[in-house]
């Protein structure tokens, strides 16, 4: 694989459908900056701008699935973690 002319930067994160924080901030940052964004969702959220009314955890091997499937096909040069739920999440992202 050959390193693309732009880089990489991969969020494993949970997603806010109010779309302050989460991946949904992450990507924003990302493209302010030039680079990138890819995602792995860890967790999905009800949330506004007043408050957060359910949090659903993501499987482990679905978010495994999700990191591998972008490192294999595009590669990344930089990854930042936000919302791992769990311990079974977390072990899970730190063995990627």
């Amino acid at each position: 694989m050959t390193t693309p002319s732009i880089r990489v930067a991969l969020t494993i994160a949970g997603s806010d459908s109010g779309g302050g924080a989460g991946i949904q901030a992450d990507l924003r940052t990302f493209a302010f900056h030039c680079v990138h964004g890819t995602s792995a969702l860890t967790c999905v959220t009800a949330q506004n701008t007043l408050e957060v009314t359910r949090v659903d955890a993501l499987p482990p091997a679905a978010v495994v699935a999700q990191i591998q499937a972008v490192v294999e096909d595009i590669g990344v040069q930089a990854v930042k973690t936000g919302m791992l739920l769990n311990k079974e999440i977390i072990k899970a992202v730190a063995e990627q």
